[in-house]
């Protein structure tokens, strides 16, 4: 063979191979589709192998659901107040700090006030004023007696010793409002002079400072100056955050558990109030969980997590956890029994859980027979 007959075979056997590729990539390929399309035949399991597995029937049942979901721990609004000044004047001594435990009526600062001084002062007048206007009214009825005042006048003197002892109980109240020490009112009362005429702010309760607004020679307004917050911190409410559907599924006494995330602590308590507004923020309602707060705890404002055990019983389709399998897709999907003994994958859609069984929304029907262990074994025999 000469070189030009060789190099026209080079040029034959070159376009050949070329052809030969691009009818290899050509659209007109016939070839098997990807795995992930084809469609998975039944399978059907030997004597020894149907050991390996246990069926169940899907069944219609009632179930509770358990709403997990967070929350923020505030003050027990029922069993905490804000205690607002009782009088004008500047402090001049404070006798508490953040986080002391207080009694009730246990003093918590000192007020230079002038309306203590004018209390204490006018009910002092009150008391005079009274015992006298009740003298002469004693004395004129004993007069009207003996014809030397007349009955118009008996009756006028009575009328003032009534009013005048009225007006000191008012200035007593005025006195016991302004939280006056039982000291000093029982002094005045006596005669005597008063042993102090410090204004005292005094808690109302018993429980805990958990704010102090006010600083040594503020000039506080009475009624408006806020100073002090006090709380039982015994028990605290948990403001948890519920969404959605989930909203519908919870009611008053439903039971709750708390989380604190510190050292996996967990407390119990109990549904107290289903808001009826949506935050425009978040879109969750707040529903109000009251738990005890052993050793304090829960802090104010603290984030924490929350389970909510719902009592309403929903009726729903119910397979087990186990029986749930997930395909290339992720999309989960069953082992069917079929009437000739083999086992067809069936692809269901998942409701809510709870506990060991899934509520399934579509996909089965009552009384159908799956897989409900083995189903991982099942599995492994159909990707062989």
């Amino acid at each position: 063979m000469n070189d030009k007959t060789l190099s026209r075979v080079r040029i034959v056997f070159a376009a050949s191979v070329a052809v030969g590729m691009l009818a290899g990539c050509s659209p007109a390929d016939t070839g098997s589709p990807p795995s992930s399309s084809v469609v998975a035949s039944n399978v059907t399991l030997t004597a020894a192998q149907q050991q390996n597995i246990h069926l169940a029937a899907v069944q219609s049942s009632n179930y509770n659901r358990t709403i997990d979901t967070t929350g923020t721990v505030d003050f027990d609004n029922d069993h905490s107040t804000t205690i607002l000044a009782p009088m004008s004047g500047p402090v001049s001594k404070l006798l508490v700090s953040l986080g002391d435990q207080v009694k009730a009526d246990q003093p918590l600062a000192e007020v230079d006030s002038p309306d203590f001084a004018t209390a204490i002062s006018a009910y002092r007048k009150a008391l005079a004023t009274a015992k006298i206007l009740r003298q002469l009214a004693e004395q004129d009825q004993d007069l009207l007696q003996h014809r030397g005042v007349s009955l118009r006048e008996a009756d006028q003197a009575k009328i003032d010793a009534t009013n005048a002892q009225a007006d000191s109980e008012a200035d007593l109240q005025q006195l016991v409002s302004l939280k006056v020490n039982p000291d000093t009112i029982k002094a005045i009362q006596d005669g005597k002079p008063p042993p102090s005429i410090q204004g005292l702010i005094r808690s109302p309760m018993a429980g805990t400072v958990v704010d102090r607004a006010i600083t040594p020679g503020e000039l506080l307004q009475s009624g408006t100056t806020t100073c002090f917050t006090i709380a039982d911190l015994s028990r605290v409410w948990v403001m948890a955050h519920v969404f959605g559907a989930d909203v519908g599924a919870v009611s008053v006494g439903d039971s709750a558990e708390v989380w604190t995330g510190a050292g996996n602590e967990k407390l119990t308590g109990t549904v107290g109030n289903v808001g009826s507004v949506v935050d425009s923020v978040t879109r969750s309602v707040a529903v109000r969980v009251v738990t005890d707060n052993p050793g304090g705890l829960l802090k104010d404002q603290m984030y924490v997590r929350v389970q909510i055990h719902s009592k309403k019983a929903f009726p729903g389709l119910m397979a087990p956890v186990s029986a749930i399998l997930r395909d290339d897709e992720n999309l989960p999907f069953v082992y069917l029994a079929q009437a000739d003994g083999s086992f067809a994958r069936r692809r269901v859609t998942l409701g809510y859980r709870a506990g060991d069984q899934y509520e399934i929304s579509e996909g089965l029907a009552a009384g159908d027979r799956i897989v409900a262990e083995g189903a991982l074994f099942m599995q492994f025999l159909q990707n062989q």
